[in-house]
């Protein structure tokens, strides 16, 4: 039986005068962090919450997040973390599908929280950046985790697919622990005397992870920055001594080209790690010459935790690969039939191990089309070297990479269906030197109707999270199609 909170009670023991989180000025120790949780804890209790019961967070990285997210996993609930970003609509439908018994919000982000609460009949509660008020905790403080197996589910990941609603990951906690002990121990090697730079959103795994409950497990310092700017990324390095650097390519582009990237102070920078979308080969190597640490790139996804494959330290290292499998993963290359694939083929990846989900959540066909054997099938076409390391060569999905934001064509498409002119709609990605890729749309009007391409985009921007939107749409006679009628997506392409 385990709990992963268990690992803030055992960090706060040991160090529990050490700082683990920051913003900016504000601290909270160890100790600190440890008894706001258990005061979130003791809260939901007394709300009714109880062990498996889902509870949403809409939060930025602010402190307000690492104290409910561990106060809800000491109470013994499921967690299921929402982009900040999200419309009312958007959140409306993760409270819905998860049968969420309650969702926290925070004081800058409007009204979305209590929306979307209310349009679903559960109880929304608004807190500062810095964690609840005293006003809104009551009952007595859970200081010890609710005792909860390693199979059931700690977090609920939501992610979408080509086509249909996002689905809900199941992460259970050994799913969490195994992986975060890992990143510790075997990528990052990371102490208590690290300090760890928090710019990675919280509420996506990549962050959950390799971020917040690393620093847990190791009892160094997560200093958090609610929105990623180039400027502020280099201030804090200097002024934090920041160790461990992790980000999203565009991140590492956004530092590498500011203006005070020639003066910062970056001596502190010891290891940075990045994921998310590949990874430029020349903005990997500019900076590490300029700022004289070392950059390794891994790979993962929602549905495995997320670390599946890493260019480890003491290793080889090969620029613009994914690295090599990690400890309790295995990964291989198949073919459409799940059959291994000879040497120096591209094959759709498919990983094995103490990292898989344990499905999707209430979606068992969903679930046993992901992993018909066991092994879960990403969706990510690449090839192995004879030394074992993994090259992406393509994406067997239709999913864009924007800034490191996942954005799925099918759910912008959808939003685009909802204008009465529209008659149909392919949303794809175009190349971006900025963020990877930006959004496109090509859209078909209906006979006799009329929109412009600027009311459409306008029309969606509305709806959607500000990610999501097409920068760019355009009006076309009739969309490419297959024999069966299917929109064919991979041969729309922006005019010039």
């Amino acid at each position: 039986m385990t709990n992963l909170a268990a690992n803030l009670i055992a960090t706060a023991e040991k160090y529990g005068d050490r700082p683990a989180v920051r913003l900016d000025d504000h601290v909270l120790s160890y100790r600190d962090l440890h008894a706001a949780a258990a005061a979130v804890a003791g809260t939901l209790r007394s709300r009714g919450i109880a062990p498996g019961d889902r509870v949403g967070l809409v939060l930025p990285n602010v402190p307000a997040f690492p104290i409910l997210f561990y106060g809800a996993l000491l109470a013994g609930a499921a967690v299921v973390p929402m982009n900040p970003l999200l419309k009312a609509r958007e959140v409306e439908y993760y409270l819905n599908d998860s049968g969420m018994s309650l969702v926290f919000g925070w004081d800058g982000g409007g009204d979305v929280v209590p929306t979307a609460a209310e349009a679903v009949g559960i109880r929304g509660v608004v807190v500062s950046a810095l964690g609840p008020s005293a006003e809104q905790l009551e009952g007595e403080p859970i200081t010890v985790p609710v005792e909860r197996d390693d199979s059931d589910t700690a977090v609920i990941l939501y992610t979408s697919g080509t086509t249909g609603q996002p689905k809900g990951a199941e992460l259970t906690h050994r799913n969490l622990n195994t992986n975060a002990h890992m990143t510790v121990d075997t990528l990052i090697e990371i102490t208590s005397d690290d300090v760890i730079m928090g710019c990675l959103p919280l509420f996506h795994v990549f962050g959950l992870t390799c971020g917040l409950n690393a620093a847990v497990v190791s009892g160094s310092c997560l200093t958090l920055l609610p929105r990623f700017d180039g400027g502020k990324a280099l201030e804090m390095v200097g002024r934090d001594k920041v160790t461990v650097f992790e980000g999203v390519p565009t991140m590492y582009a956004g530092m590498l080209h500011h203006a005070n990237a020639g003066s910062a102070d970056m001596s502190s920078l010891r290891t940075c790690i990045t994921g998310g979308s590949a990874m430029p080969v020349e903005i990997l190597k500019a900076f590490e010459q300029k700022f004289g640490c070392q950059v390794l790139e891994g790979y993962g996804l929602s549905e495995t935790s997320p670390v599946a494959s890493f260019n480890q330290p003491g290793r080889e290292r090969k620029p613009g690969s994914i690295g090599f499998q990690v400890r309790g993963c295995e990964m291989r290359l198949v073919d459409d039939d799940g059959n291994d694939v000879g040497a120096d083929t591209p094959g759709e990846i498919a990983i094995r191990g103490e990292n898989v989900m344990k499905g999707y959540w209430g979606r068992p066909e969903a679930t046993a089309e992901a992993i018909p054997d066991g092994w879960f099938r990403t969706g990510d076409i690449a090839t192995k070297d004879a030394d074992g390391y993994y090259f992406i060569v393509d994406r067997k999905k239709d999913l864009i990479i924007r800034g490191g934001y996942n954005v799925y064509p099918r759910e912008v498409e959808e939003t685009l269906y909802e204008h009465p002119a529209v008659a149909e709609a392919a949303v794809v990605g175009m190349k971006h030197s900025d963020l990877g890729e930006e959004i496109g749309a090509a859209v078909a009007l209906k006979a006799g109707q009329s929109a412009d391409p600027d009311e459409l985009r306008d029309f969606v921007k509305e709806r959607m999270a500000a990610y999501k939107y097409p920068r760019k749409v355009w009006i076309v006679d009739a969309l490419p199609k297959g024999p069966t009628g299917k929109i064919l997506r991979r041969e729309v392409s922006a005019p010039e």
